[in-house]
């Protein structure tokens, strides 16, 4: 009786299982993406998303379905975060293209022209970073150039430069400019860059001409328009600049006239001294030689006397360095007294002979202002016998010039 209810029993859950399978089979269509199986239905942690029982085939939607129900009833979330995808996408390509752009760019070598010169741009082996090497066309060489690639970078063991198509070695003695004529390639260490150097413009001999005569006309019309005013304005400076050198050097002067009157006096006192000391020693020897002694004792006086008078000649030389001539002399006993008594006075004489020379400066500046052969005066004025010429006025000049000047650029 027993073994019958048990077999009963099996029979039904047997039953009940089957029915629930019929009922799970949605799940096991979208169980690539929840990834769940129909063993691990009956844990508790999962009993949340399926149904226990289905009696009249309906269902619990699983998470996969309610996340698509979400979506259709709100569409502005999936809109948003389609947007963001989108923008990650592209900041993703983005940040790609840029780094290709960068390598890329660290293994060419670039020549560009900056204010005039060419710039160098070559990327270096051991920190793989781009290096600008500023050069001149004319002074530089191909070998300078070399050699600061390897300052630059001690890595660098092996640098060369080669002709682009005959692959033959470019000579270090080569000028800059004369490699940048062409393409060419360069090798460090074990690489090898193609250059390709950028078009030189280059003046032709008819527009270094044109260039010149615009050039020419442009000073002469500058000249005739704003030289005589910059001339009357430079004379106005150096007028004002002499008054004030005058006023500042007028009491100097006046206290060195003082001292001028002074010192003269003095120094032609003791020139007066001198000549009545020689007059004393004539009269002493005179004395000694006729009244006193004969000529036989006083002839060796006589001779050591002159002998001292000329070792007194020759201390003054080697003392002042300068020969005992007696103009010199007097001149040199004046500005010793002249210096001495200034400081007394307070006349700062450095301070004087400055001023002279800033004032006779701007008198030279002055004079030659004002020569003849550098004023720029009306032709008319320059004669009597001049032609239909200079009797124009300096715009009809000036109208002429350009009007010559046009006419040889059309021809040129």
């Amino acid at each position: 009786m027993a073994s019958t209810v048990c077999v009963s029993r099996c029979r039904l859950l047997a039953k009940l299982e089957i029915n629930r399978g019929l009922c799970l089979s949605p799940i096991f269509r979208d169980l690539s993406n929840s990834r769940e199986s129909w063993c691990r239905r009956w844990r508790p942690a999962r009993r949340t998303f399926f149904t226990s029982v289905c009696t009249h085939g309906s269902k619990t939607p699983t998470k996969v379905e309610h996340e698509k129900s979400e979506e259709r009833a709100s569409p502005t979330k999936s809109s948003k975060r389609a947007k963001k995808e989108h923008d990650h996408s592209s900041k993703h390509e983005k940040h790609e293209k840029k780094e290709k752009h960068e390598k890329r760019m660290l293994e060419e070598v670039t020549v560009t022209y900056r204010r005039g010169l060419p710039v160098l741009t070559i990327p270096l082996p051991s920190r793989r970073e781009r290096c600008r090497f500023t050069l001149r066309p004319v002074s530089q060489t191909v070998g300078d150039l070399l050699e600061q690639v390897k300052a630059e970078d001690r890595g660098v063991e092996r640098a060369a430069a080669l002709a682009a198509d005959e692959r033959v070695r470019i000579a270090a003695s080569d000028t800059i400019e004369a490699l940048l004529e062409s393409d060419f390639r360069l090798i460090i260490n074990d690489t090898e860059y193609y250059v390709k150097t950028p078009a030189q413009e280059r003046l032709s001999q008819e527009e270094v001409t044109r260039l010149s005569d615009v050039r020419n006309l442009v000073n002469q019309l500058y000249e005739a328009l704003n030289v005589r005013e910059h001339q009357i304005r430079k004379e106005r400076e150096l007028k004002a600049q002499l008054e004030k050198l005058s006023t500042e050097l007028q009491p100097l002067e006046e206290k060195r006239m003082s001292l001028e009157v002074e010192t003269t006096r003095r120094t032609s006192a003791l020139t007066w001294v001198g000549l009545g000391l020689m007059g004393v020693q004539f009269g002493v020897l005179a004395r000694l030689t006729w009244w006193e002694y004969s000529w036989d004792i006083m002839e060796p006086v006589t001779y050591f006397v002159t002998y001292g008078t000329a070792m007194a000649a020759y201390a003054y030389f080697v003392l002042t360095k300068q020969e005992y001539v007696l103009p010199d002399v007097k001149d040199r006993q004046h500005l010793l007294t002249l210096h001495k008594k200034a400081k007394k006075i307070g006349l700062d004489i450095n301070h004087y002979n400055t001023l002279k020379d800033e004032i006779a400066k701007v008198e030279k500046d002055l004079n030659r202002l004002r020569d003849p052969l550098h004023i720029h005066l009306p032709s008319n004025l320059g004669g009597k016998g001049g032609g239909a010429d200079d009797k124009r006025s300096p715009l009809s000049k000036i109208k002429d010039m350009l009007e010559e000047t046009s006419k040889k650029m059309k021809i040129t």
